[in-house]
């Protein structure tokens, strides 16, 4: 549906500017005058409308995008909004006027319209799955049912920033060792093609037969220096192909192994997706969604193929009665531990606690092995770094001790 820029006097006679959306014009001058604005210019707005005729309410416009920060202050702001009372209407107009990205704005526009023809907030929030993800949509359906909308907001909220913050750890844990990864190896290429030829070149130029370490090097640089570019569109076309071979099932299930099987990443891979499956329950559960509803919306955010795939076979189990703990307690993706506080959880009636006490548990655990992993890395990628060098210094060397003991 198009959307229209519009400039209006409200009833004291106070100048307002916004957007709004409207099948046409003359529908948009409507409908500011039914909302007791008088329009004095209304004009399409072709960036945020798109293509004549068509909609593009899922969809922030080119250049622009809304962060997940701002989905989640939006989420607390509502919350605190409704729950004091506030019509969800107005309480939508009120953060929209606020709103600064054109994007947001454009999708509250959107949301608000929505809800005040008659649609519930969870249709009008479906209608934005690229922002507002299937446990956003399941949890305010719920909240809506129970008449709790403001208590669920703000889980969600909590649960939103809880994730950001876990994700945010393990960026920041990677962003040293991968930086020391690129110069390290710019600085090496630097050395091998402009530096090391210079030096070489008076080895070469004796005619005499060098060590093979040194024959190694001056070949190396030799070939980096004239088909670098082979390098750079080899390393491509691996990045390239590796994408694609993750696409497919196949290839996507191999490389979630792999993820859960390697040394010291495997170990952190399995706590964060068991701290994210903890969480996302107990929101869900204490939001009133259904168990099995629940777990399926587990199912589709774990992001790997191989949980996902026991947890659909204990959603197949939980609908013939067993229970969740025994339901998961066959598979090696859940440990011993995980699954008997699951059953004291079950059996004590105190599920939804037992969750959020072992997502807290693995979102600590998680912070350890990142920091322990991190420090892994570090010496690792000091003692490669240190063998490159030394392969050139000694290659270098052998040269020079040879010419040292024939003059001595």
């Amino acid at each position: 549906m198009p959307i229209y820029d519009y400039k209006a006097f409200d009833q004291k006679g106070k100048s307002k500017k916004g957007i709004i959306e409207a099948e046409s014009e003359a529908s948009a001058r409507n409908k500011l005058r039914a909302s007791g604005k008088y329009p004095v210019k209304v004009k399409e707005n072709l960036s945020h409308s798109g293509k004549a005729g068509r909609t593009t309410t899922a969809r922030p416009f080119a250049f622009e995008r809304v962060k997940s920060e701002e989905i989640h202050i939006f989420t607390r702001q509502l919350a605190t909004l409704t729950g004091a009372g506030i019509p969800l209407v107005s309480a939508l107009s009120s953060l929209l006027s606020q709103t600064v990205n054109p994007a947001l704005k454009k999708v509250l526009a959107q949301i608000k319209d929505s809800v005040n023809e008659g649609n519930s907030l969870t249709n009008s929030l479906a209608r934005h799955p690229k922002l507002f993800s299937n446990i956003y949509i399941n949890m305010v359906r719920a909240g809506e049912a129970s008449g709790s909308l403001d208590i669920v907001l703000e889980k969600l909220a909590d649960f939103g920033e809880k994730q950001r913050t876990l994700q945010g750890r393990l960026k920041a844990a990677l962003v040293y060792p991968v930086f020391m990864a690129v110069i390290g190896s710019g600085i090496l290429f630097v050395l091998i093609t402009y530096i090391v030829p210079n030096i070489t070149k008076v080895f070469t130029d004796m005619e005499r037969t060098l060590p093979l370490p040194t024959r190694l090097l001056i070949q190396l640089s030799d070939f980096l220096r004239g088909y670098w570019w082979l390098v750079l569109l080899l390393l491509v076309a691996v990045v390239f192909s590796f994408r694609l071979f993750i696409q497919k099932t196949r290839g996507r299930r191999i490389w979630d192994l792999v993820k859960l099987k390697m040394p010291v990443i495997g170990v952190v891979t399995q706590k964060i997706i068991l701290a994210r499956f903890g969480s996302t329950l107990a929101s869900l559960l204490s939001s009133s969604v259904p168990l099995v509803t629940s777990m399926q919306i587990v199912q589709s955010i774990v992001n790997n193929t191989l949980v996902a795939e026991v947890i659909e076979e204990a959603i197949e189990q939980i609908r013939k009665g067993k229970s969740m703990a025994t339901a998961l307690g066959s598979s090696p993706w859940f440990p011993p531990i995980f699954v008997q506080m699951i059953s004291v959880g079950e059996q004590s009636g105190n599920l939804e606690p037992m969750l959020n006490k072992i997502s807290e548990a693995y979102e600590r655990e998680v912070d350890m092995a990142i920091m322990g992993m991190t420090s892994l890395i570090e010496p690792i990628m000091i003692a490669a770094m240190g063998a490159a060098v030394g392969f050139v210094v000694l290659s270098i060397l052998l040269p020079i001790f040879e010419m040292n003991q024939m003059v001595g």
